[in-house]
């Protein structure tokens, strides 16, 4: 299998290229549209063929490469059947499977950061979008976002996978690649709660910034980068 973790420093947002190997079939998760030709070369080098890109949500942060990379490469778009996004292709259902070679990704429903997020899980990588970050977890102050339903996603779902699952977020503002859910059960400091209100109230005090061009990046992204 090919395995790629690429980041945009400018986003802080984390990229990912999966394969079952050198001349096969590939996809991309969350792609950044200014590093789409960095894209382009890596999928050259490594002889595979783009024919998926996935975005685990409309991102607020950047705008997604998804379209540049279906012009170039005639690829097919997913995201989650909840995207507001009708220029997506394939809209996954919780639970069910994209089939890539001999891999297969299972979609999962994770709302919270937004209405629209899913996280995807590759046999023991876990591609959890905003939902569940490396000591942190995605903001629910946006885009009909919930913190009782992130509260649910990441107690009620994602935490109930092996603790050696990988947790492969999109974002990482600290220099972290990886962690596990083990790991993110014992040391994330948001997750160190005994109940729902209390998570809520934790969301409720972050105290955040909007980013930046909030409203141009949601706009594009809508439309898939266009």
């Amino acid at each position: 299998m090919i395995f790629k973790q690429l980041f945009d420093t400018k986003s802080s947002t984390y990229t990912y290229l999966v394969s079952s190997g050198e001349g096969r079939e590939a996809l991309l998760i969350d792609p950044v549209i200014e590093n789409v030709s960095e894209y382009i070369n890596l999928l050259k080098k490594l002889d595979l063929k783009l024919v998926k890109v996935i975005d685990t949500h409309i991102h607020a942060d950047h705008v997604t490469g998804a379209s540049k990379l279906k012009d170039i490469t005639k690829c097919s778009t997913i995201m989650g059947a909840h995207t507001p996004a009708d220029a997506v292709e394939i809209k996954v259902k919780d639970d069910e499977y994209i089939n890539l070679d001999n891999l297969k990704i299972r979609a999962m429903y994770t709302p919270g950061h937004t209405s629209d997020s899913y996280s995807f899980l590759m046999d023991n990588y876990l591609f959890s979008g905003d939902t569940l970050l490396i000591n942190g977890t995605g903001r629910t102050d946006f885009q009909n976002g919930s913190s009782k339903d992130a509260y649910n996603s990441i107690f009620n779902k994602l935490l109930k996978l092996p603790e050696e699952t990988l947790l492969y977020p999109a974002h990482d503002y600290k220099g972290e690649k990886v962690s596990t859910i083990g790991k993110e059960k014992k040391q994330n400091p948001r997750l160190q709660v005994s109940s729902v209100d209390e998570y809520i109230e934790i969301m409720n005090n972050l105290d955040l910034k909007k980013p930046a061009q909030i409203d141009y990046n949601v706009s594009k992204n809508i439309n898939l980068g266009v």
